[in-house]
């Protein structure tokens, strides 16, 4: 008689895939890109140590956020002997994630809030363009949505870019 799933120690791939909801096809990737790994039986067939459901929920929760798929295998490289992260790993990764982290969830806010307004890409098709982009005059500050991408590169100064998001 077969053990329960959770008794086992090492997982097939249909198994993996369950369990983690993410489909055979991504973990046949994962493999390949030497994000996790499995033993192969004497058919050939997967086998997957169990502590792999951990790895496989890291890349799934940083993928989710946006982290690319190379950060997040430069990340379990890191790891000593390739092992699992353990919790101190985790807080370890999320403290090196956290200020890009943090960019990406303001370049988003921005977009859900700045979006509607003119962004100052030079198509002059929003009435608030007229005003905000009077003959596209940000064109001459270089290609793209001037507006956007200026309150990102302001970012970085001593207000957080506040002053040209007051002057809006």
């Amino acid at each position: 008689m077969e053990s329960p799933a959770w008794k086992k120690s090492e997982l097939t791939v249909g198994e993996m895939s369950r369990r983690s909801g993410v489909a055979v096809s991504a973990l046949h990737f994962y493999e390949r890109q030497g994000l996790i790994s499995a033993r192969r039986t004497s058919g050939n067939q997967r086998r997957y140590p169990r502590i792999m459901l951990r790895r496989v929920a890291l890349i799934r929760i940083a993928q989710r956020v946006g982290i690319p798929l190379a950060d997040i295998a430069a990340a379990l490289n890191s790891l000593p002997d390739g092992r699992t992260p353990t919790q101190e790993d985790w807080e370890r990764l999320s403290r090196e994630w956290r200020d890009e982290l943090d960019e990406r969830i303001k370049r988003l806010q921005q977009l859900r809030d700045d979006f509607t307004d003119c962004i100052g890409c030079g198509c002059l098709s929003l009435s608030r363009c007229s005003l905000a982009n009077k003959r596209d005059v940000l064109g001459e500050h270089g290609p793209g949505p001037r507006r956007l991408l200026e309150d990102a590169e302001q970012s970085g100064s001593s207000d957080g870019g506040v002053a040209e998001t007051v002057s809006r």
